[in-house]
């Protein structure tokens, strides 16, 4: 069941997406003159299609990969004399290139909006304190400590850990001082401490971890939240409330503990001691053996944590109104763009350790998480992940929509199309690379299973 709940929140992440940056060519192209055969969300036969007055089929595929917009082309077979006009190689360079933008910048605009929204009907964040520093990294060598909050990195503002991470990346792999300013007890100071080339090592992207920060997170008691209907939990007798004082008499500390006793007796009789309305009494359950993420059959009784209270000021409920939200959208769609960007340009200097590309199965994921933490996740995490399909079309690699601008600006300088001798031997060289990193990065999600 977690697999298919996987595989759909992939489906609906990428058919949201693929569906944007694909009606961006066709406005586009549509607006330019051509005319439009197919427009396809998903690769190979049909599920469904329909015409509209135009003759443009709208289709549906079985492959939820990816998409595409057929158009009227010379280059696929004859054309009408009476269609010339409408064909996609008959049009200015201009023409070409303001069609092969528009799919990456459908993929922007739609971030802006999407920031937009969030920012208008409203996001929680958590406050960067820091929790816990790691021996022997580069934040204790600074000397940040547990409690203090952090407000500025380099000089740059930071309002919570998404803001940090980013800052921190983009530091990754250099050399020379880094400043983190913190603040506590209303006092404000900066400390500093000079990198060492500290680089982020390994498959998980976590450059916060790496740093040597844990953040913070209020204690997670072992008390139950909500019980599923027809659950092992359910079935014992366990309530919403309770608090799980011991399993098989062996006391437990948190929540977390709680989860790894349960998780490793997958059919097994656990007895738990239970404080209920100031009582103690002791019930049995037997955990339910289900699928882990890795493969491995863990148990699963079906009750859910009780909510957690966050001390105050730790959670800052953010909300603005629609034209303020407006240059936030902009600078939130800027900061992600400028993130993916250093991150990028650090794997291909060899600062950042290219483990950190993430292929089709960790956006899977992460895209079912986000879906079941909620609408603010899922949202933003769109927007993130819209900013990295744009930016990643339009690098200048043929095949993608970059290498197609590239070969009508060079048409546009030389006033002479690029020969087709040449234009075949970029798209092997780009079908190649292309294929090199899908594989490098599917290896990558395997790994981290």
């Amino acid at each position: 069941m977690d697999i298919l709940q996987t595989i759909l929140a992939l489906i609906v992440t990428l058919g949201i997406l693929v569906t944007i940056h694909e009606y961006g060519h066709f406005w586009v192209a549509r607006r330019c003159g051509v005319r439009v055969l197919r427009f396809s969300v998903g690769f190979g036969k049909p599920l469904f299609s329909r015409y509209d007055r135009h003759g443009t089929e709208f289709a549906v595929a079985a492959i939820p990969l990816g998409g595409y917009v057929k158009m009227l082309d010379e280059r696929e077979g004859p054309v009408p004399d009476e269609q010339l006009h409408e064909a996609f190689t008959r049009k200015s360079p201009g023409q070409r290139i303001a069609i092969a933008s528009a799919g990456p910048i459908a993929n922007f605009l739609f971030a802006i909006v999407a920031y937009w929204l969030l920012s208008v009907v409203g996001f929680t964040s958590v406050a960067p304190v820091v929790g816990q520093v790691t021996p022997d990294s580069v934040a204790e060598r600074m000397g940040l400590s547990s409690g203090t909050e952090i407000v500025a990195i380099d000089g740059r503002s930071v309002s919570d850990w998404r803001d940090v991470g980013g800052r921190l990346l983009e530091r990754a792999g250099e050399q020379g001082a880094v400043m983190v300013t913190v603040e506590e007890g209303g006092q404000r100071r900066t400390l500093t401490t000079d990198l060492k080339g500290w680089r982020l090592e390994g498959r998980q992207p976590d450059p916060i971890g790496r740093f040597g920060i844990e953040p913070y997170r209020p204690d997670i008691p072992p008390v139950l939240g909500r019980i599923v209907d027809g659950s092992p939990a359910q079935a014992s007798g366990l309530q919403q409330g309770d608090r799980v004082k011991a399993v098989d008499g062996e006391p437990v500390g948190d929540w977390f503990d709680l989860v790894d006793r349960i998780q490793a007796a997958p059919g097994e009789t656990l007895t738990m001691t239970i404080q209920r309305n100031g009582h103690e009494t002791i019930l049995s359950v037997t955990p339910e053996p289900v699928e882990g993420e890795a493969g491995q059959t863990i148990g699963r009784v079906g009750a859910g944590v009780a909510p957690i209270e966050w001390p105050e000021g730790s959670l800052r409920h953010n909300q603005f109104g629609p034209l303020e939200s407006i240059p936030r959208a902009l600078g939130e769609t800027w900061s992600d763009t400028r993130m993916i960007l250093v991150a990028v340009k650090k794997m291909v200097t060899g600062l950042l350790s290219p483990e950190n590309l993430s292929g089709p199965i960790t956006i899977a994921r992460v895209a079912e998480a986000t879906v079941s933490s909620g609408f603010q996740d899922f949202i933003g995490f769109l927007a993130y992940l819209s900013i990295s399909l744009g930016i990643l079309n339009l690098m200048p690699v043929p095949v993608l929509d970059g290498g197609h601008i590239l070969f009508y600006s060079i048409e546009a300088i030389r006033r002479k199309p690029v020969s087709e001798q040449a234009q075949a031997i970029g798209v092997r060289i780009g079908l190649a690379l292309i294929l090199t990193i899908m594989v490098f990065a599917l290896y990558n999600d395997l790994m981290r299973l």
